[in-house]
């Protein structure tokens, strides 16, 4: 136990060893006069700070490039750690802040780099952390877009992010710096551990345990070595690896940028190469504005759909588009999409075979996956990117090049894994059964919406006639916490309907990954539906239908399911087509009901993520990304004003 005056001082005579001067950097700033009679003070003492700060004088008129990142934790010289960072995502990526730093010091500029660091999905599931989750998103890209604006003299930017929210929160604020040219390197991926789990998997390990399925020792072993390389984001196609592929597909990045693996030679040739590309835009004048147009949203959610990605991209998706002033995808749009595109990637979660996001990089990742598409006539080839060629020009490159016959020499020598059987034609693909990726429900319990990741529906659960079809009592939960409970005491039967209410955007809008996982994971867990106005997490799989609209909390019907209410769900899909709804009772009887009882409000929500809600809301709510329109709110600001007279 510490005494209180060794908190109070710590009695070292060093810390007394103190000066009030020093010699200050030595030079002078490189200005002329005319130079300085028109410099804004702030440009001026900004020189005067790059000096302080140790920048040699003479290098001090050099262009600026303002590289921003996520980075999280301390890192030692060696690697060790000195602080941690929430998540393995943005414990390495200084090391690319570093490695782009250095490419624009070798080319005669001035790198300033910035950091927003961000949460982990994975730690806050199933704890009061993730509602803060989704709502990070918008203020971290609002931060992110302060500090691009708060470097007056930068020229252009580097964005350097990894995971779910802030790789969606960086590209958000490249969108919104429409005049400047703009570049995205992906933090990457960690490698599977050599006997271990998936940090999927490997997250379901408490139900699991608590089902008996695996002892004490086997948990707390395999839980330990998850994570095959300390840095990187995880090893499935969820949410972090697909915005990587999205950003991809936008033009943001260089070819062959998603997926690469954290730390490797490789991931660092991408961040010099990246800021070599920004000089190049730069010089060029070649803007944001000029690569993120409707075509390259097209292509993104294109891809989206080859790639078998995350649904929560059908909130970040919109929200990247109404960021860079473009028309935002409606849920039409993404039916249609998803109707014509057919998944051809096998990677985790969704199968058959499950192949890691380092092996979909090294089959050829993005770039591999558009020359399929391309041949289908599916993309717009005209789109340009950030390598300052269209789209079609990489295509082409790509088709010869030499790193695309090393890299899957490299994954038969590995893994003795085929790179055709990770990224197949369309036509081997479906002899492989793969499905399509995303499918657009309605019914009576979602009249306005929901949705369902169709390709990751257990195949046992699908009839021959390509449906899956469930009917079930009710077993209605009002939290997730409520709901995993449920599950490991098994409280929920084998054909039962899990309704999850309350947890949509009134609440923050948690993922619900802890439950998702369990059902997965556990015997007979892909018999039991769950249905919910919240999200899930981007590695979700089974018969989870999210999304449904309205929410409870707006006064959707699904806030008026009881227990015992008889459900139906049925999805197509090979049309992508599906509907869910109430049996038992009729219409009059539905519209008639009050709210379920048992709903209450989560005392929990924080005030900052009960503002977002109501912003997101009145911006037009999840179908609209979950963003803030500045103008909508200040029309709905300025008529309740005047409604009260004001």
């Amino acid at each position: 136990m510490l005494l209180l005056r060794e908190l109070l001082d710590s009695q070292d005579p060093e810390i007394y060893k103190l000066q009030t001067h020093a010699s200050g950097p030595g030079g002078s700033l490189p200005l002329a006069g005319d130079q300085l009679r028109g410099m804004a003070s702030g440009d001026f003492f900004g020189m005067t700070q790059n000096a302080g700060m140790g920048w040699d004088p003479k290098q001090l008129l050099g262009k600026q490039f303002l590289i921003l990142s996520t980075q999280g934790g301390l890192r030692a010289p060696n690697g060790s750690p000195i602080a941690l960072g929430y998540h393995t995502g943005h414990w390495e990526i200084g090391m690319l802040v570093e490695e782009a730093s250095k490419a624009f010091s070798k080319e005669g500029a001035i790198p300033f780099a910035a950091y927003c660091s961000d949460p982990c999905d994975g730690r806050t599931n199933g704890t009061v952390g993730m509602l803060d989750s989704l709502p990070y998103r918008n203020d971290a890209a609002t931060v992110f877009r302060r500090q691009i604006r708060s470097l007056p003299t930068r020229r252009g930017v580097v964005g350097i992010a990894t995971c779910d929210k802030g790789l969606p929160a960086m590209l958000m604020a490249l969108a919104g710096t429409p005049t400047l040219p703009t570049i995205l390197v992906p933090g990457g991926v960690t490698l599977l551990a050599e006997e271990g789990e998936d940090a999927g998997k490997v997250q379901t390990l408490p139900t699991r345990f608590a089902h008996q399925e695996v002892d004490l020792e086997y948990a707390a072993e395999m839980g330990c070595k998850a994570c095959g390389t300390p840095g990187g984001g995880c090893q499935f196609m969820g949410t972090a690896a697909t915005s990587q592929v999205v950003a991809e597909a936008l033009g943001l990045t260089l070819p062959h940028a998603a997926l690469a693996p954290s730390g490797a030679a490789i991931w660092k040739d991408l961040a010099r190469r990246s800021a070599k590309a920004l000089i190049e835009l730069e010089a060029k004048q070649k803007t944001t504005a000029e690569i993120l147009t409707d075509d390259s949203i097209y292509n993104a959610m294109v891809v989206h759909a080859a790639v078998g990605g995350s649904t929560n991209l059908v909130l970040h998706i919109p929200a990247i588009a109404h960021a860079a002033g473009l028309r935002q995808p409606t849920v039409e749009d993404w039916a249609r999409i998803n109707r014509s595109v057919p998944r051809i990637v096998d990677s985790l979660p969704n199968g058959p075979k499950h192949f890691a996001t380092v092996q979909v990089f090294l089959a050829g990742g993005v770039p591999e996956i558009m020359l399929h598409l391309r041949e289908m006539g599916l993309l717009k080839l005209d789109a340009l990117t950030v390598t300052g060629a269209t789209l079609g020009e990489n295509l082409e490159w790509w088709e010869s090049t030499e790193r695309r016959t090393v890299l899957k020499d490299k994954l038969r020598m590995l893994d003795g894994i085929d790179p055709d059987e990770v990224i197949m034609s369309p036509t081997k693909a479906k002899q492989r059964g793969l499905t399509s990726t995303v499918t657009f429900m309605q019914g009576n319990l979602a009249p306005e919406g929901a949705l369902v990741k169709s390709t990751a529906i257990s195949p046992d659960r699908i009839d021959g006639d390509g449906f899956y079809r469930h009917e079930g009592p009710a077993r209605v939960m009002t939290s997730e916490a409520e709901a995993i409970e449920a599950i490991k005491s098994g409280k929920v039967q084998l054909n039962d309907t899990i309704i999850l209410i309350g947890i949509g955007p009134g609440c923050g809008m948690p993922e619900t990954y802890q439950i998702t996982s369990a059902l997965k994971h556990m015997k007979g867990g892909e018999s039991i539906a769950l249905i919910t106005d919240g999200r899930f997490s981007g590695v979700s799989t089974g018969a989870c239908i999210g999304h449904v609209s309205p929410e409870a909390w707006a006064g959707g019907p699904i806030g008026c399911v009881l227990d015992g209410d008889v459900i139906r769900v049925e999805i197509d899909t090979n049309h992508l087509q599906g509907s869910v709804d109430i049996l038992s009772i009729d219409a009059r009887e539905l519209a008639e009901r009050s709210i379920n009882p048992a709903l209450k409000p989560d005392p929990r929500v924080p005030a900052d993520t009960r503002l977002w809600a109501a912003l997101q809301n009145a911006s037009g709510g999840s179908w609209s990304g979950c963003v803030y329109d500045a103008d909508r709110i200040s029309e709905l600001l300025e008529k309740g004003l005047e409604a009260e007279g004001r």
